[in-house]
């Protein structure tokens, strides 16, 4: 037996990616096998859909402390995020909130919310935990679950060939990793065992200490720093040729403080206890193509435990006190179960996929700190189930066409109200590949997103200004319509032996009828503006989530790498319009158009990576009803520079520099300025046996 010690530096290490040694450095990213547009196996180049990948690799060369950083290279996808809150929302082609882009972790769903100011839908990851991201934008993986109408996005979370390369047998990963601005530093311990072919065992444990950063400007952005404590497991037991039975289970506790979306509200401490467990089998084997088989349960909780620590003059009013508490507690249960079956008609072959799934939402408001928690974010159950089949059908190797259909029912009750519905969505996609290395492909799709628990039960008084939040809960689900064209391009050997060009490009138009926003309705809550009884008092606009007729997505989406062994370039360019037909007004989720570009070097025989990436942001302004709420955007560019050094095929040294110009800047929809000149570096250790 040998055991080899290891060193490296870099913000997260893919051990993977390293153990396969200089050639994946030449990997291109949309080169990597993805599953989220059609639930089979292909590369993101071949998939006819806006499908992107983020592999780990790519997670270590920016050194990402937040899914934001993460997925900020993937056209026609934003994030929607408090400086203040560790949580992140996930924008698709100006989609988000209430599930409709659905948001997946090992296949167990996300749909923790709370109502306020900021994302109606967010979740908790850190990105220590996460393997690869699959994306695809859209409602055409609707056949990964309901609601979907902007489009779906898979978080892997690490495994054990993560850290151990496939002939190694057991072994320890540890990182240690340090941020200058908003000063901290995280820790990461991994460690997994084969047990033969029959089974394997992984886990890892995360810390991250993160303090308050300096903006641009070189002033202190107050109640952004946060403590992350957590734990991932994960067990695979193969008892037979093709089956293989996974358990896995994921734990994180945040400890944070904050004062809402606007940063003026009153300040709580929240204590968040987040939960993922999963259960599946997976029967596969060559000689079988007719039975590729999947089945999965999952829960997941999210329990978010607030106490006062400043109380505004509103909420002191009403009683409340430092010390208040109030708990935000979602659990969904759900299962997802497929068959994929390979099989010739002539001279077309067919991949027929067929499945059922269902998730159930039950929600749990607890309020002794004014009431406004159970007010925005009541209590109630949501029940979704739906089934598909889908044929994927080549014609040579010119043609290719996908038809789809998915059914999907829903339940919700709560309040003493109930409702529900159901609907079946098609989906027809034909592929034309008449050269070779150009693929082009057109889309007709529908999805079906059920009105949320808040949309429909929410019922209240805004704090200050006072104003009613009146309940709806005869809304009706939104279902969108997609037509969405593009083109493949994937050539090697262009102008050099080795190199290699891919690219795609996406145009789409999503109309969704039955949208639901906020609408304003006469006022019923009495203001006083003046403590002079003589003044009378006014009365606010109320608001209500209401249907309105149509709302309209249009935009253009890009991203092409080049790499020819030497060093690589990448653009990314995105741009979005989004309006409520009836009225002409800009959709408020809808983000800034936006190009971004990499440029790398590779020397030493591939060893040393040294490059930067830049990043334009168009201004925006912020719909005229909020603007009172949320300041205008202004444009900004940004550039980073990074380096790594691979000593080996195991080690690593990693440095990146982000806003490199500290340049004061504000994305859009937050409050707070976004960090400026912020340099990161870590280390990691492994140990291995074979």
């Amino acid at each position: 037996m040998r055991v080899h010690c290891h060193a490296a530096l870099a913000a997260t290490v893919s051990l993977a990616a390293l153990a396969a040694g200089a050639a994946s450095a030449q990997e291109v990213t949309l080169d990597t096998i993805t599953v989220t547009s059609t639930k089979t196996e292909e590369s993101a180049i071949d998939a006819l859909s806006g499908t992107s990948v983020v592999t780990r690799d790519d997670i270590n060369r920016i050194q990402a402390t937040s899914v934001a950083g993460a997925v900020r290279d993937v056209p026609g996808v934003t994030t929607s995020e408090n400086n203040n809150d560790p949580s992140q929302s996930i924008n698709i082609r100006g989609l988000q909130d209430f599930g409709r882009v659905n948001v997946l972790v090992d296949g167990a769903r996300q749909n923790f919310q709370t109502t306020g100011h900021s994302a109606n839908g967010r979740f908790f990851l850190d990105p220590e935990f996460i393997g690869g991201i699959d994306i695809t934008r859209g409602p055409v993986s609707t056949i990964y679950g309901s609601g979907a109408i902007g489009g779906v996005v898979l978080f892997r979370t690490t495994t054990i060939d993560d850290i151990l390369a496939a002939d190694e047998r057991y072994g320890v990963s540890q990182k240690i990793g340090v941020v200058t601005n908003g000063p901290g530093f995280f820790t990461s311990t991994a460690a997994g065992a084969r047990i033969g072919t029959a089974a394997d065992v992984f886990g890892q444990f995360v810390y991250r200490d993160v303090g308050r950063y300096r903006d641009g400007s070189g002033v202190t952005v107050p109640d952004t720093d946060r403590e992350l404590v957590g734990g991932l497991g994960k067990f695979n037991l193969r008892p037979a040729d093709g089956h293989t039975l996974s358990f896995s289970g994921q734990r994180q506790r945040y400890d944070f403080v904050n004062n809402g979306g606007t940063g003026t509200g009153t300040r709580f401490r929240h204590d968040v206890d987040t939960g993922t467990y999963t259960i599946g089998h997976r029967f596969q084997r060559p000689d079988m193509p007719w039975l590729d088989f999947s089945a999965k349960a999952y829960v997941t909780t999210t329990t978010d435990e607030q106490t006062v620590a400043e109380p505004t003059a509103t909420f002191a009013s009403l009683g409340v006190r430092p010390g208040s508490a109030r708990t935000f507690d979602i659990e969904t249960r759900g299962f997802d179960i497929f068959n994929t079956a390979r099989f010739e008609t002539g001279f077309v072959g067919h991949a027929l996929t067929a499945g059922i799934d269902a998730a159930e939402d039950d929600v749990k408001t607890t309020d002794r700190a004014g009431g406004f928690g159970t007010a925005f974010t009541p209590s109630g159950q949501r029940r979704l189930t739906g089934g598909f089949i889908q044929d994927e059908l080549r014609f040579g190797g010119i043609f290719r066409v996908i038809g789809a259909a998915r059914y999907d029912a829903y339940e919700l009750e709560g309040g003493g109200f109930q409702s529900d519905g159901d609907r079946v969505s098609p989906k027809a996609t034909l592929g034309v590949s008449p050269l070779r290395g150009i693929e082009f492909f057109g889309t007709y799709a529908e999805g079906y997103r059920a009105p949320a628990i808040s949309e429909t039960l929410i019922n209240g008084i805004h704090p200050f200004p006072p104003f009613g939040i009146r309940p709806n809960p005869a809304l009706r689900p939104e279902v969108a319509h997609t037509v969405e064209g593009g083109v493949n391009l994937k050539y090697d050997d262009v102008f050099a032996p080795g190199d290699s060009f891919r690219a795609k490009a996406v145009v789409f138009r999503n109309v969704v009828d039955d949208y639901i926003e906020i609408v304003s309705l006469p006022g019923t809550v009495p203001f006083r503006v003046s403590p002079n009884p003589r003044v009378p008092a006014i009365f606010l606009p109320d608001v209500q989530f209401q249907n309105i007729t149509q709302a309209e997505l249009t935009g253009t989406e890009l991203e092409a790498t080049y790499d020819w062994g030497g060093g690589f370039a990448r653009v990314t360019a995105t741009t979005i319009e989004g309006e409520n037909v009836e009225t002409g007004r800009t959709l408020v989720s809808v983000p800034p158009d936006r190009i971004g570009g990499t440029l790398a070097f590779r020397f030493l025989e591939q060893k040393l990576t040294i490059g930067a990436r830049t990043w334009l942001v168009d201004e925006k302004r912020v719909p005229v009803d909020l603007a009172g709420v949320f300041p205008d955007a202004k444009s900004y560019g940004l550039v980073d520079a990074f380096a790594s050094y691979k000593i080996d095929d195991f080690t690593r040294f990693d440095f990146v520099v982000e806003n490199l110009l500290d340049k004061r800047y504000r994305k859009y929809l937050d409050s707070d300025y976004s960090p400026g000149l912020t340099a990161k570096i870590a280390a990691t250790f492994r140990f291995a046996s074979r």
